[in-house]
């Protein structure tokens, strides 16, 4: 039988490690409770008259203040902590029990300094923010802790150069929709405000190539229609600017507005050319950020942006509408036929556009077809068959059917897609007879 001697130094040393852990779990419910406390929220708080509302709200509008001393202190606990229970029980028990001792510890520390504090910083964000506050300043503001604290900040910096690490913390934008998405979840901020938040951090990704009216889709007329045909075209098509484009050696000619050609008609002179009305249209490249080229048609003030190819090509074109749409979702007026993008049938089949984007259609149906060749649908269906499709051919992929049920020229208008009954283990090609 082994004989347990504990002395005045193990004792002591054990109050230290429940002193630790105790420091552990208000650091814990300190950082979970700081971080998901907004400034509106405090600043609400304060007005109320809480106690430590003040001293919150000052955290809260500054969270680089706190943040790294705060990781800092949990970091040397932690460290502290581990050592000295390792200490003790090798006192105690020798080799295994040092084993033993860190199996316990993670146990200890994972439960009562990690998980609890934060489940309850988690349930009630408001009552640990608040309860956290002011111990929380007088540690970030303990001079040694700052000043080791901004030292290793700076060291970092001297290794890992590059512009704004000085500014740290940073969060990344998969974190920071994971916040936006947490907000929504708890009912801090509405669905719709998260889906818009979503939709500006993603702006800033999108390329005009992504978004533009592909050349098949553009409502065109030749230089050598007259005003008169032009303005009627542009009243079928309900259109208020007609591209004036010479589809033989692909040049555009400018822009005819609908409304210089109602005055031109009105004039009598409908039986011009209708190259006498047209105004200078701007052309950007394919790969143009969404957000420079609708603060360049802000500034430079016009609605109609022609996209272009790396050869020079006309590829389609943009509208402003097309850039606030990508933002804010579809607008549609009271003249649109359009057809839905996406029509769930009874039998559970859908039926969708051949122009929607690979990544709607990855997530409408949770599956991974591959972006890299192809935008779309439809073009993901043509280039696996490798010729243009007939009406009924099929791709299998990844659970689904891909079939061709509209096709115009050399275009999939519209595909229809159904559920297999078995998983394939690669593209399978269908021909219907």
């Amino acid at each position: 039988m082994i004989a347990i001697e504990f002395s005045t130094t193990d004792l002591w040393m054990v109050v230290a490690i429940f002193l630790l852990l105790i420091v552990l779990a208000f650091c814990s419910a300190a950082e979970m409770g700081l971080s998901r406390m907004t400034k509106p929220k405090a600043d609400a708080l304060l007005d109320q008259g809480h106690r430590s509302a003040k001293v919150l709200a000052k955290l809260v509008s500054d969270p680089e203040r706190w943040i790294n001393p705060l990781l800092l202190t949990v970091f040397i606990c932690q460290i502290v902590q581990s050592t000295l229970t390792a200490v003790v029980f090798d006192d105690l028990f020798g080799t295994w029990g040092v084993v033993a001792g860190v199996f316990i510890n993670v146990l200890v520390f994972f439960v009562f300094a990690e998980a609890v504090p934060k489940t309850y910083a988690v349930i009630f964000p408001q009552r640990a923010a608040l309860l956290t506050a002011r111990p929380a300043a007088a540690l970030v503001g303990f001079p040694p802790l700052k000043w080791i604290s901004r030292g290793l900040i700076w060291l970092t910096n001297v290794i890992v150069r590059g512009k704004g690490l000085e500014k740290g913390p940073f969060v990344s934008e998969q974190e920071l929709l994971g916040i936006v998405e947490a907000a929504a979840h708890d009912g801090e901020i509405e669905h719709e405000e998260s889906r818009l938040i979503k939709s500006v951090v993603e702006f800033g990704d999108t390329v005009a190539r992504e978004i533009m009216v592909p050349r098949p889709d553009m409502v065109i007329i030749g230089p050598d229609a007259t005003i008169t045909a032009a303005l009627d075209m542009a009243i079928e098509k309900g259109v208020s600017r007609l591209p004036v484009l010479n589809e033989e050696d692909d040049d555009l000619l400018g822009l005819a507005y609908t409304k210089d050609l109602m005055r031109l008609e009105r004039d009598g002179r409908g039986s011009e050319c209708v190259t006498e009305a047209v105004r200078p249209a701007h052309v950007v490249p394919e790969n143009k950020p969404v957000s420079r080229l609708m603060r360049e048609m802000q500034a430079q003030m016009y609605h109609m942006a022609f996209i272009a190819d790396e050869y020079g090509s006309i590829a389609g074109l943009v509208t402003l509408e097309d850039c606030l749409e990508e933002l804010v979702g579809d607008i549609v007026d009271e003249h649109d036929t359009e057809e839905a993008e996406v029509e769930r049938l009874t039998n559970g089949d859908y039926l969708v556009d051949g122009g929607m984007a690979i990544e709607d259609i990855n997530e409408l149906l949770d599956v991974r077809i591959p972006d890299d060749d192809w935008e779309t649908v439809g073009g993901f269906l043509f280039s696996t068959l490798e010729h243009v499709p007939d009406v009924g051919e099929s791709v299998d992929f990844d659970g689904w059917r891909f079939r061709a049920h509209e096709v115009e020229g050399r275009r999939v208008r519209r595909l229809r897609i159904s559920v297999l009954h078995h998983e394939p283990a690669s593209t399978e090609v269908e021909h219907d007879s």
